[in-house]
Parts: structure tokens; sequence; C-alpha cells
């Protein structure tokens, strides 16, 4: 009798230690992509990507608790750009200052659940790259007319993220991410028709109360495919051929014009 007594003391207490260990474990998020390689063709209008993930060890008691944010973004590959200021001159716009910046995204996209400022504060931000305002861009020293001001070179920077969200290069949803489930969530990121073909990398980061838990990272490849791929890579191996063959068959092409539809005199 004493035994068995002794072992229902034992379980109860052995149970509840299980679960302290289970509540005290850190959170962190992981995700993957719908797809990890897109076809671009020569009649590719646009994609959209499906990105889902968990929050590992969650402790949000419902989808709508709203205790954990999740931040995706998807970059393309870096690349120096030049930003041009037109000045009226004489009657004339001409190009009166410009600014080189070493290393831009090609293409950047950032969907949370809610907007970024809200989430987190700007040094969290500035870290880790998260948003518009907090991407990386570094004016590259090539002076000439290159402004030094500093409110100057933040109005170039402004113009810069302007131009790259008129091309749809730059895309902002400050609420395309949604939890279906206390742990589950989802989000879509928009591929427009004229993203640059290369690498994307995919960051998807989780906060609790504007601290930053854990991060979790991803690839997806945009690679040319048909003919589309056979006339860039004839390009870029064969440029001397490529030209021969693109100025024959212009030529071509305008003497067929020339018998089909001859001038009436």
């Amino acid at each position: 009798m004493r035994r068995l007594l002794s072992l229902a003391l034992f379980v109860p207490l052995f149970c509840f230690a299980g679960t302290a260990i289970a509540a005290d474990a850190k959170e962190s998020v992981e995700a993957d992509a719908s797809t990890r390689q897109v076809a671009i063709t020569s009649s590719f209008t646009g994609t959209e990507i499906l990105v889902f993930g968990a929050v590992e060890n969650s402790v949000q008691p419902s989808a709508g608790a709203g205790t954990y944010d999740v931040v995706v973004v998807a970059e393309g590959t870096p690349a120096p750009v030049v930003v041009r200021r037109k000045s009226r001159v004489g009657g004339l716009w001409i190009n009166t200052a410009s600014m080189r910046f070493a290393s831009l995204p090609s293409y950047y996209a950032i969907a949370s659940t809610r907007p970024i400022d809200e989430i987190a504060d700007a040094a969290v931000l500035d870290a880790n790259a998260i948003g518009f305002e907090h991407v990386r861009m570094v004016p590259a020293s090539t002076g000439g007319t290159a402004p030094t001001d500093a409110d100057e070179v933040a109005g170039f920077k402004k113009a810069l993220i302007r131009l790259k969200e008129k091309e749809r290069l730059f895309i902002k949803s400050d609420f395309g991410v949604a939890f279906i489930g206390r742990s589950l969530f989802r989000a879509t990121v928009a591929l427009p028709p004229n993203v640059p073909v290369g690498p994307l990398a995919a960051r998807i980061y989780l906060f609790r109360d504007g601290k930053l838990l854990g991060q979790y990272k991803s690839k997806v490849t945009l690679e040319r495919e048909g003919v589309e791929r056979y006339i860039h890579d004839a390009a870029q191996t064969r440029p001397l051929l490529y030209g021969l063959v693109t100025v024959f068959l212009a030529i071509t092409a305008g003497l067929a014009a020339a018998f089909a539809f001859p001038r009436s005199v």
C-alpha cells in the first residue's frame, strides 16, 4: 500500500515538471516557399509565390490573438544604380546632379502582419534591412556632381525608392502575412513581369513585443527557359555570331516586307 501511494505522488510531479520544460522552450520560426524555381519565358506575365510557415513552441492562444508578428522579405541580387536629377535650365530639362549607389537590391518585396514601424524600432529594422527606408543604400564615392549634403542624399534615396515602386520592383504589403492557426501563417509575394532574372533570397522574421525571436532563410531561383534562354545564352557566350544573325534577320525581314508591300508610284 505504501509503495502504491509513493508511486501515485511521484507521477503527477513528473508530469508537471515536463510541462514546465515545454513552456520554457524558445520560440522559433520555420518556413518554406511553394516553389523553389520560377521559369521565365517570353510569355511570362508575372506570378505569385506562396510563403508558409509555423512558429515552433507557440504560446499564441488563437490566430487572431496578435501575440507574434511575422515579416517576409524577398530580395533580388544587389547591383549598383545611378539616380539622376533633372532641372530646368534655359527652358530645357537637363540632368544637373546624380548619385551612384554602390549596391541596391534589384527587387525588394516585403509583407508583414502589420506596418513594420509598429512591429519593431528603427534600430532593429536597420540592422536587418527590413523596409524600404532601412534597405542598405550606400552612396559610392564617385565625385563629380554627386551631392554631399545629408538632406540631399536622403532626397535621392527617397526618389530612388519612388522610382522602384513605380516600376513595381519595390513592393510592400503591410497586412500581407496572416495567421491561419495559433502557429501557422502564410503570405504571398508578387513577382512582376519585369522582375530581374536570378536568385531571390527570402528571409522570414519572427517578432514578439518588438523583440526579434528568430529568422529563417530560403532561396527561390528565377531562370530563363525555352527560346528566351537560348537567345540569352547565345548573346552572352557568342556575341559576334549573335550580332551577325540579328543583322541578317533584320535585313531579311526588311527585304521581305519590301517585296510583299511594294510602294505604288
